[in-house]
């Protein structure tokens, strides 16, 4: 009922997938009300700092990325913003030496652990919960599509469909911050090798490797230990959707149904839902029916 943050500072190193570069992250305490911003503390001059918040995410093309008006931008944000989900921490500063959030192995589990490291704490000010008030609707000319309706309680529900064999169909549900710990939060990010070498040409994909991908050559998975679920994917996929949602900057009360989605369409349900005030409402959580 009450927000939170963690008690100590934890931090760690890692390389970006995209990037290439090899970056401190350190996850520091912050007041009620601050949201989770993140600090460029490799820039020394003017305002360093961006909120994580859907109105700053500025690129959607294979990561989920913030900026300021500043320029000042953080890449790859959404599997740590899906473990401070998971976590049910609503403040945090986040202070960053580089351009992306590390990949770590993919996944959003080294997060979630070093959170459990840095121990939650209550702040002495009341949680706030967006609470849908009509269905929302947002589609692509690929197929995709999100569904939001109306509900008492938070629920996701994430459909893929893909060519290839090794992934094809696969469908998953989250209801809670216990199982997305347990179940979802260690799903690692994937990739098909024949498209590699486009992204690297591109400017992406620059850390890439078997230990933080899955890869995926046509219909075969080139990691030698193979997958951690059977539907590694979808899990994924949901896990990536729960962290482009969190840039709501508050818990989301609502049916989330999501049919091959990715950065831009979540980011897209955002901005609907937030465009007219008859769309939702904020509430305590003794307030939600």
């Amino acid at each position: 009922m009450l927000q939170t943050t963690i008690k100590f500072p934890v931090s760690c190193y890692g390389i970006g997938v995209h990037s290439g570069q090899t970056v401190q992250l350190t996850l520091k305490p912050a007041k009620a009300d601050t949201g989770v911003v993140f600090i460029r503390t490799d820039i020394s001059y003017g305002n360093n700092s961006v909120a994580a918040d859907y109105l700053n995410v500025s690129e959607t093309a294979m990561c989920t990325k913030i900026s300021s008006e500043n320029n000042v931008s953080v890449s790859t944000i959404e599997h740590l913003m899906a473990a401070i989900w998971g976590s049910s921490i609503d403040n945090l500063i986040v202070e960053i030496d580089g351009p992306e959030v590390p990949i770590m192995d993919g996944s959003s589990k080294p997060f979630v652990f070093m959170l459990e490291c840095a121990q939650v704490t209550i702040l002495n000010s009341k949680r706030k919960f967006l609470k849908l008030q009509k269905e929302i609707i947002v589609t692509n000319d690929k197929g995709s599509e999100v569904v939001a309706s109306p509900s008492s309680n938070f629920k996701i529900v994430m459909d893929i469909d893909f060519e290839s064999k090794a992934i094809g169909k696969q469908s998953v549900s989250c209801d809670d911050k216990e199982s997305f710990n347990s179940e979802i939060a260690s799903a690692r990010t994937f990739g098909f090798i024949e498209e590699l070498e486009y992204l690297q040409r591109h400017g992406l994909a620059r850390g890439a490797s078997l230990n933080n991908a899955i890869g995926i050559d046509n219909d075969v998975i080139l990691n030698h230990d193979g997958l951690r679920y059977k539907d590694e994917f979808v899990r994924h996929k949901i896990l990536d959707a729960i962290g482009d949602f969190r840039l709501a900057s508050s818990n989301i009360v609502a049916n989330i149904n999501c049919k091959k989605t990715g950065h831009a369409l979540n980011n897209e349900l955002l901005r609907r839902i937030f465009e007219n005030s008859s769309h939702y409402i904020f509430l305590t959580q003794n307030e939600i029916i």
